[in-house]
């Protein structure tokens, strides 16, 4: 799913850049190469990067 229309910025993209960088939508778009243009996509943005944050520090599983 593209998250971002006017950069082609796809879900899977930010994930993966937010899993490799910190940061805002604004460093993430920046280490992708882009800067917003709009604006719409900024609030789904973040909300994809806390997700991704928060799976990052997140204990391992007990059942391991």
């Amino acid at each position: 799913m593209y998250v971002c229309i006017c950069n082609a910025i796809k879900e899977n993209d930010l994930r993966t850049a937010a899993r490799c960088c910190r940061g805002d939508a604004h460093a993430l778009y920046a280490a992708l190469g882009r800067t917003p243009q709009c604006g719409q996509c900024i609030e789904d943005a973040e909300d994809i990067i806390a997700d991704e944050m928060t799976a990052l520090d997140a204990p391992l599983s007990a059942a391991a």
